[in-house]
């Protein structure tokens, strides 16, 4: 089996179709969601939650861009924006409690959940146990792919395959001889980043890179948010010196990153791109810098964050992805689901959440594929993998999406 990596950019997004087969498969739900007949055009309400600000900034942020565009249900807008708590797998039912309710509104017409955390299966069974005309969308779901895909419609992550393979190659490329992965056992109990995880340490052997595995706190466990990014400035000198000056470092935690950034800025390594990649993930905190005048303009965003990089000394030592995900993904999979419900789009054709995603990505190069399911072979229709180019700071494109990915990296887990 062998995955082709196909290059998306904003005038191009167009012209690639959706590539689907008889090994394929998808859900009942999504079958009984496209043959819904289509309301009136901009007649209907669609329903995003996201997390709050502390625990995933950027997810919320690419909510209110929607807000912006279509406004908001309160004030005769079509946007209805909740968030779940941030201790969510404690708060399990409230979280299912937030999303389920949106069914409620007899407008309401699609719900998106970014990122899709432990409940969302559940909230979209219920969903569509009263509603079943509703559309449900998952971005960047947490649960296992053949959970969530089996109840949502369209799920929509990024390519932990591809990118297991390509952040070690892109930090032996920048001459690293060692990559610490740092987590906990929840994450680590979540079949997508257990198989990114295992595809590192392969890649790592390949390249003959040392391969770490380095324990943090969970910041929904009882030490919060605070303890666990203690945790992380506490412990990242001492890795450092542990280590080497020549080690990335790897978070899973969006939580962790900004800690994390502040220590390697000060005492060496490298940070090849955040779990869920964006300009803004811990960089303005860790750089210490005001991006509040550039908001939404993420080329502007960029070129402060780097300017801020390459005058502490960090050019070449760390990256991201140009336009943030977290954003794109709340605010690409909204429009989506906007220009499906009003008969512009294909909710399961990828090159339309792609040119919903170029939306916000002008000039962004990615890349994009079905799920396979390691085990069986089984490409889900309605699960979509993707990546952006890696941008390292003071150093430019990696040109990671023009990258063969080796073939025996999809079977590993």
């Amino acid at each position: 089996m062998k995955k082709a990596l196909v290059l998306f950019c904003v005038l191009l997004a167009a012209s690639f179709a959706f590539a689907g087969g008889s090994s394929e498969t998808t859900s009942t739900s999504t079958s009984a969601a496209a043959t819904t007949a289509a309301p009136e055009k901009n007649n209907f309400h669609i329903g995003i939650v996201t997390g709050t600000v502390s625990q995933s900034e950027d997810d919320l942020r690419g909510a209110e861009a929607l807000i912006a565009e279509y406004g908001a249900v309160a004030d005769g807008g079509m946007i209805q924006h909740l968030t779940y708590p941030d201790n969510f797998m404690e708060e399990q039912e409230t979280t299912i409690s937030v999303i389920a309710g949106l069914a409620d509104d007899p407008l309401m017409k699609a719900v998106i959940v970014n990122q899709a955390v432990p409940g969302t299966t559940e909230a979209f069974r219920r969903i569509k146990e009263m509603r079943p005309d509703i559309i449900c969308i998952a971005g960047e779901a947490h649960e296992d792919p053949g959970v969530i895909a089996s109840v949502a419609d369209l799920v929509c992550n990024n390519d932990f395959v591809s990118r297991g393979y390509l952040i070690i190659k892109t930090a032996h490329d920048l001459g690293c001889d060692t990559f610490v992965h740092i987590s906990f056992p929840r994450h680590l109990s979540m079949e997508t980043m257990s198989r990114r995880a295992a595809i590192m340490k392969a890649a790592c052997d390949s390249f003959g890179m040392s391969f770490v595995m380095e324990t943090a706190p969970d910041p929904t466990s009882d030490v919060g948010i605070a303890g666990a990014q203690q945790y992380i400035l506490e412990q990242t000198p001492s890795w450092i010196e542990k280590y080497g000056q020549n080690t990335a470092f790897f978070c899973t935690n969006d939580a962790h990153t900004e800690p994390l950034l502040r220590q390697l800025m000060q005492y060496g390594g490298y940070f090849i791109e955040a779990d869920l990649p964006s300009p803004l993930m811990g960089y303005p905190g860790a750089l210490g810098i005001d991006l509040s005048a550039e908001a939404g303009d993420f080329p502007a965003i960029l070129k402060k964050v780097e300017d801020s990089v390459v005058e502490k000394g960090g050019a070449g030592r760390f990256g991201t992805w140009a336009y943030s995900y977290g954003y794109t993904v709340s605010a690409g999979l909204g429009t989506h689901a906007i220009n499906v419900i009003n008969g512009e789009s294909e909710l399961l054709n990828r090159a339309d959440v792609m040119k919903a995603y170029n939306k916000y990505t002008p000039g962004a190069k990615w890349g994009a594929a079905n799920y396979t399911n390691v085990d069986t072979g089984v490409a889900l229709r309605n699960m979509f993998l993707v990546y952006q180019d890696t941008y390292i700071m003071g150093k430019g494109y990696m040109g990671v999406t023009e990258v063969e990915i080796p073939e025996e990296y999809y079977t590993l887990k």
